[in-house]
């Protein structure tokens, strides 16, 4: 006899749909999972990246720029007349002393007038001559005529006083004493006359040379002008130094204000640095300095700050102590670098790629196995030519990487090897 089984069909139908329903949850909890892991962290090779150890201590500050050698005493020569370069004595390049030759001008002009004024001059200097010979003529008979009139009247002046003897005595008559103290008294006015006019005719002489002599001294300051311009027609060097530029041609023609030469003395140089704008504001007169020529370094002071920003740089002078070493000489192209202070413990690591003083940036900061670095935020104070000071985010043996990381920008964590 058969025996009938009771249908497992629902059973069946219920395992299945438990089944699904753990499957889909499984998924459902393995996708979320895979969703909320974060992704596995970039790979960096440990050589190609550069790091440093922050430290804590006396932090020296320094700018640092690029710049050229150049002379402080510089002489350019001008031309100052018109003329045409005849002949060049000398090229650039040659050592010369104050009243060597470089190059010979020409100008018929110039020296026509040279010779005018010379002319001039000499005929004024004739004249004067002429005028003082004539004057001391006539103040020579104006003082005759005087002692003339002088012996006169001191002969009439006898005469009356003999007169009044005589005419008490009873010999003349007091008319002829009356016509003797007449022409006495007379010749007293006359001379006292011709002695006034003596001593101004006398004044009238140096007034008359006077004028005369303005004249020649007028006409000899026009005729050392043109011999002056006459003279600069050989065109000399003006300073011991050396000829660094000549920048005509014989046979051209140049008018006054030209500039025809640049000396310079070779010995006595100055650095010329470019200091970018932003590190230039600390930048004040006096502070110390080293200039690296590329063959040796030389030790100066800070003697000149420009007052305009050119091109991003503010240019800054120093001047140079000590000899120069071998090789240095006028437009050298150099290395410069500026003392700013010095801070007292501080904390501090090499300066990253980026970053400017007193902002806030993010580095990588290694993790102590050294294996792994790790994004955090760092607070940067005043900065050096190699080190930044640093405020917050680093301790002192903190290493972090100062390469430029901006590939990585994305990701807060990278492995190193």
């Amino acid at each position: 006899m058969d025996i009938q089984r009771p249908s497992n069909a629902a059973a069946k139908r219920r395992r299945r749909i438990i089944f699904s329903a753990l499957a889909i949850l499984l998924i459902a909890g393995v996708t979320l999972g895979l969703s909320r892991l974060k992704p596995a962290a970039p790979t960096v090779e440990r050589s190609t990246i550069w790091t440093d150890t922050v430290k804590r201590g006396p932090m020296l500050r320094q700018v640092r720029g690029l710049g050229t050698l150049i002379p402080v005493d510089i002489r350019w020569i001008p031309a100052l007349t018109d003329g045409t370069v005849e002949r060049l004595r000398i090229l650039a390049g040659t050592p010369v002393k104050a009243d060597t030759i470089i190059m010979d001008l020409s100008n018929p002009q110039t020296e026509q007038e040279a010779q005018d004024a010379e002319l001039q001059l000499r005929a004024a200097q004739a004249e004067y001559k002429n005028l003082e010979v004539k004057v001391q003529s006539d103040l020579m008979t104006q003082r005759a005529n005087a002692a003339t009139v002088g012996a006169d009247y001191s002969d009439a002046k006898t005469k009356a006083e003999i007169d009044q003897e005589l005419n008490k005595l009873g010999v003349i008559s007091g008319q002829a004493l009356k016509s003797s103290k007449g022409k006495a008294d007379e010749l007293s006015t006359r001379n006292q006359i011709e002695e006034e006019r003596v001593a101004i005719n006398t004044k009238s002489v140096a007034s008359q040379l006077a004028v005369q002599q303005a004249k020649i001294d007028q006409l000899k300051a026009l005729y050392e002008l043109k011999k002056k311009q006459l003279d600069s027609l050989h065109v000399r060097a003006g300073i011991d130094g050396v000829l660094q530029e000549l920048p005509v041609q014989v046979g051209q023609r140049v008018v006054a204000g030209t500039t025809l030469a640049k000396v310079a003395q070779p010995t006595h140089l100055k650095a010329e640095l470019k200091i970018a704008e932003t590190q230039a504001k600390d930048i004040t007169f006096g502070q110390p300095a080293s200039v690296d020529t590329h063959n040796g370094v030389i030790q100066g002071t800070v003697m000149r700050i420009d007052p305009a920003v050119l091109n991003g740089t503010v240019t800054v002078d120093v001047k140079l102590e000590g000899e120069l070493p071998q090789g240095a000489r006028p437009d050298l192209s150099v290395d410069g670098t500026i003392d700013l202070d010095r801070l007292a413990n501080v904390e501090y690591v090499g300066r990253p790629a980026f970053g400017q003083e007193n902002s806030t940036v993010s580095m990588f900061k290694l993790d102590p196995d050294g294996k792994g670095a790790t994004r955090i935020t760092v607070k940067l104070g005043r900065s050096s030519v190699n080190a930044v000071e640093i405020l917050g985010g680093l301790n002192e043996g903190d290493q972090v990487i100062l390469s430029d990381m901006s590939r990585w920008d994305n990701v807060d964590r990278i492995r190193l090897e």
